[in-house]
């Protein structure tokens, strides 16, 4: 089957070093997608996890060499550091084996819009107001991430698509998405401050491409629950695709694993 060809996509909060990184599936994208244009909106990294120490898995080598792999065969790609690998913005401006790192960016798609292009974890302070976390408490929030693991390859063996419960539950308690909405609204108004004409961010796990009074607002979503990206179409048209869900080139393989520690530390 051929590979399925795009002018832009955009990935964020892959969060690779946790056991919560769907690396199988992100891999998988990365092998069967062509792009001009590929933005790491974020959060590609858990350096929160260096405290604890790393999971990391082979098939983590593999996502990191793709990516590298695209960068040498002619795509642009853009690393936009988010607060869980923040330490990379010390390295704004420079360039990796051809992936170009920066603090945010401008995106001017096909049709000529004019997008900004951030993490969104500095909206935090703008519109926290009782974070979802807060209310479910850190240790379910990883328990749903394990249960997670162990729903899918349940599913799996039923030919069932992939499901998130974390992501089920998140969206059915009030405060969780109060703080999306207003998310959201922050990041149309930044983008509208700007004079820019929309936003593509990630950070908060919800993939979403909606019209807020005028504005684009467009989130790539998360490979920890949702295995969400957002492409732009050849027309300029930005759209948000479920590779784990609509995918007909998954993988199944077994990755030799190294556990250096336990613990995990995966939040927007």
């Amino acid at each position: 089957m051929s590979k399925l060809t795009v002018r832009s996509i955009f990935v964020s909060d892959i969060h690779l070093g946790t056991r919560g990184a769907q690396a199988e599936y992100l891999l998988d994208l990365l092998d069967n997608t062509e792009s001009e244009y590929l933005y790491l909106v974020g959060d590609v990294f858990d350096l929160w996890k260096l405290h604890t120490g790393w999971f990391w898995p082979q098939l983590n080598n593999r996502v990191v060499q793709a990516l590298f792999s695209k960068a040498r065969r002619g795509t642009r790609v853009i690393y936009i550091p988010g607060n869980h690998d923040a330490l990379m913005r010390d390295y704004a401006g420079m360039e990796f084996n051809g992936v170009r790192i920066l603090r945010q960016a401008e995106h001017v798609t096909a049709d000529g819009r004019r997008l900004l292009v951030t993490h969104g974890d500095e909206l935090d302070g703008v519109v926290a107001v009782n974070r979802w976390l807060s209310h479910i408490g850190d240790l379910n929030y990883y328990f749903l991430l394990t249960l997670n693991r162990y729903c899918d390859r349940i599913r799996r063996l039923f030919g069932h698509p992939y499901w998130s419960l974390s992501a089920y539950i998140k969206g059915r308690v009030g405060k969780a998405v109060e703080y999306v909405r207003r998310f959201e609204v922050a990041a149309a108004e930044r983008a509208r401050h700007a004079g820019l004409d929309g936003v593509v961010c990630g950070h908060i796990h919800v993939g979403k491409v909606r019209d807020i009074d005028g504005l684009l607002y467009a989130n790539s979503g998360d490979w920890v629950e949702n295995c969400t990206a957002l492409i732009e179409e050849t027309t300029g048209e930005i759209r948000l695709l479920h590779w784990a869900r609509d995918s007909f080139f998954l993988i199944s393989a077994e990755e030799e694993t190294v556990e250096i520690a336990l613990g995990e530390r995966v939040i927007g």
